[in-house]
C-alpha cells in the first residue's frame, strides 16, 4: 500500500455538512495530498473493454499520477502495466493507442510482452546468476476489476471489493449497457473529444441546478426541436427536466457517487418515443429486440431511460446521456476532460448515428453545450482565488433531503445533494492516516 504523506493540515475543518473551503480548490499541497490520499488509494476507472478488444491492442491511461498501459494480453485478458522500465525508468510506450504486442524501451532497448513480462535484455551476458527477468518485468497495477465492461483499477491492493464501492450505483450503469437489446456497449479506439479547462477537476460534478442559466440559449434552441430519439438531451421540448416541480431528483450514494436521477421524469414519455423509433426499419427492429431482450415493461423504461444513468462515479468518471466521461487532474488549476461516445451493439446503424449525432451536437468540439462547462468552470477557479470571504456554500435542498430505500440521499432535481455527498467523501478520504 501507498504510504501516505504526512500533512500538517486538519482536512476535517475545510469541509462542513453545507459548505467547503476554497482553499480545496487552489491549494498546491492539497492537491498534491489528494493525488497520494484519493486518486492512488480508492477505485478508479480505467477504460471500457471494447478499447482494446484484441490480442495486443494498448492504449495509454493517466491514473492519478501514474502512466499506464493497458493492453489485452495473449490470454484475452486486460493487463494495466506501469509505463515505466524496470532497469532506468524510462516509458516504454509513446504512442497513445495502437497495437503491439512488444514494447521495446528506446533507452536501452529491455523489451517487454503484453503482460509485462521481462523478454527479452540488450547485453544479458553482462548481468551474474542472481539476475532474474522474473523480477523485473512491468509493475502491475494491483487491484484490477470490472463491471459489464467497464474497467476500474486501484493501486491500493487493500481496496474496498469493487461491487461494494459501486453499490447501488450498479443498477444506474444497467441502464446504459441494457440500451442495447444484446447486453453490450462498444467504445471506439480514438474516438474521443478531448478538452482542457483552467480550472479545478473538483468542479466537474453532477449539477442539476446550472442548466437553466449556463445552457439557458442552448436548452432554448433544443427546446423547439422534434426528435427525441438521439439522445436525451433531444427530448426537453416534451418536458423541462430541470425544474423542480417534475419528478427529476438528485441522489447521493455512499463513496462520494452521485446522479440525476431523470428515470420517473422520463418514464411517461416512452410511447412518444417509441413512436418516433418505428418510423424507421432500424427503430421498428430495435423496439422489437428490446422486448424480446427485457420484457415489455422493462424495455419501455430502457427506451424511455435514452441509455443515460446520467450517473457521476467518485473521483474520475462519469457516465452522461451518450458517452462516458474520464476527469483526469492535472494541477490545482488545470484538468483534463476526456469523452468518449457510446455505441449501442445489436442495433441498426441509424440508431448509433443518432445517438452520435446528439453528442456532438452538445458535447462536441464545435457543441453547443459543453464549451459552456468549461467556460464557467474557468470563470469560478478565477473567482475562488480571492479567498477574503473563503467558504463555497453547498447548503441548496439539505432542509429537504431524504433518505431512499437503497440508502441514498435523494431531493429535488436542483438540491446540492450531489455536492454534499462527494465533499463528505472527499473528506473522508483525506482525513483518513
Amino acid at each position: 500500500m501507498t504510504t501516505l504523506i504526512a500533512s500538517s493540515r486538519d482536512y476535517g475543518a475545510l469541509v462542513k455538512e453545507d459548505r467547503v473551503h476554497s482553499d480545496i480548490y487552489t491549494d498546491a499541497q492539497i492537491f498534491d495530498d489528494e493525488m497520494e490520499r484519493i486518486f492512488h488509494r480508492t477505485w478508479l476507472f480505467a477504460l471500457h473493454e471494447s478499447e482494446i478488444p484484441r490480442h495486443g491492442d494498448f492504449k495509454l491511461l493517466q491514473l492519478g499520477r501514474f502512466p499506464v498501459i493497458a493492453t489485452r494480453d495473449a490470454d484475452g485478458d486486460i493487463q494495466l502495466l506501469i509505463n515505466r522500465c524496470r532497469h532506468r525508468g524510462a516509458q516504454v510506450c509513446e504512442a497513445m493507442r495502437g497495437h503491439a504486442k512488444r514494447f521495446q524501451c528506446w533507452y536501452h532497448g529491455w523489451t517487454y510482452d503484453s503482460k509485462g513480462d521481462l523478454v527479452g535484455v540488450t547485453g544479458a551476458e553482462a548481468y551474474d546468476e542472481n539476475f532474474d527477468p522474473k523480477d523485473h518485468g512491468l509493475t502491475l497495477v494491483p487491484r484490477v476489476d470490472s463491471y459489464r465492461g467497464f474497467v476500474f483499477a486501484s493501486f491500493n491492493p487493500e481496496v474496498t471489493d469493487l461491487s461494494a464501492y459501486l453499490g447501488a450505483t450498479l443498477k444506474y450503469i444497467d441502464i446504459m449497457v441494457d440500451a442495447s437489446p444484446i447486453g453490450e456497449l462498444e467504445v471506439k479506439p480514438g474516438v474521443v473529444t478531448r478538452t482542457r479547462y483552467r480550472g479545478n477537476w473538483k468542479q466537474v460534478g453532477m449539477d442539476g441546478y446550472h442548466p437553466h442559466y449556463v445552457h439557458m440559449s442552448v436548452f432554448k434552441i433544443f427546446s423547439q426541436r422534434e426528435s427525441t430519439t438521439g439522445s436525451a438531451v433531444g427530448a426537453l421540448h416534451l418536458e423541462d427536466p430541470f425544474d423542480d416541480r417534475s419528478s427529476s431528483r438528485t441522489r447521493g450514494f455512499p463513496h462520494g457517487h452521485s446522479c440525476l436521477d431523470f428515470r420517473e421524469q422520463r418514464r411517461p414519455h416512452a410511447d412518444e418515443y417509441i413512436e418516433e423509433l418505428e418510423r424507421s426499419e432500424d427503430g421498428q427492429r430495435y423496439v422489437a429486440d428490446m422486448i424480446d431482450a427485457h420484457g415489455e415493461e422493462h424495455a419501455r423504461e430502457l427506451i424511455a431511460w435514452h441509455g443515460d444513468p446520467h450517473l457521476g462515479l467518485f473521483p474520475n468518471v462519469q457516465l452522461i446521456h451518450d458517452h462516458v466521461r474520464v476527469v483526469i487532474p492535472r494541477s490545482p488549476g488545470e484538468t483534463e476532460v476526456l469523452m468518449y461516445p457510446v455505441f449501442l451493439k445489436g442495433v441498426g446503424d441509424t440508431i448509433n448515428e443518432k445517438r452520435l449525432r446528439a453528442h456532438e451536437a452538445f458535447y462536441g468540439p464545435a457543441a453547443a453545450g459543453s464549451p459552456d462547462d468549461a467556460e464557467i468552470f474557468e470563470r469560478t477557479q478565477r473567482g475562488l482565488i480571492a479567498d477574503q470571504s473563503p467558504w463555497v456554500l453547498l447548503a441548496r435542498g439539505r432542509h429537504r433531503e431524504r433518505r431512499d430505500e437503497d440508502g441514498s440521499l435523494v431531493a429535488c432535481i436542483s438540491d446540492e445533494v450531489t455536492q454534499r455527498v462527494q465533499m463528505q467523501e472527499w473528506k473522508r478520504l483525506m482525513s483518513d492516516r
